[in-house]
């Protein structure tokens, strides 16, 4: 099974367009904090005791590190369909690259 990525960018990006998320600009920095913010979700769930693989529900809001994860993944496809960013090609030619790379390299502890 493939997944392709910019398909579903293109498709996350007329979603959050159609949900209003890009009625005024903003900032790609703005962006990027909010890739950062989901993050930070994802930690507080985590900080919150709930087992990390743990999907739960407020209401009917999935709730959980693995939603928190979803949300991040959403956003980051929209700023790429919004951005024609053709994150595919990226993966793929970071990831070629990582083979190259030494055990550890840099052997940076964290």
């Amino acid at each position: 099974m493939s997944f392709r990525f910019n398909e579903f960018a293109k498709e996350m990006h007329e979603l959050a367009k159609e949900k209003g998320w890009w009625n005024r600009d903003r900032s790609f920095g703005e962006l990027i904090a909010l890739l950062h913010s989901e993050l930070s979700e994802a930690l507080e769930e985590y900080r919150s005791n709930h087992p990390v693989t743990e999907i739960r529900f407020d209401d009917s809001k999935p709730c959980g590190v693995p939603t928190e994860f979803a949300d991040l993944v959403i956003r980051l496809a929209d700023l790429c369909g919004a951005y024609d960013i053709d994150l595919e090609k990226a993966v793929q030619l970071k990831v070629g690259y990582n083979h190259t790379r030494p055990f550890r390299h840099g052997d940076k502890v964290i």
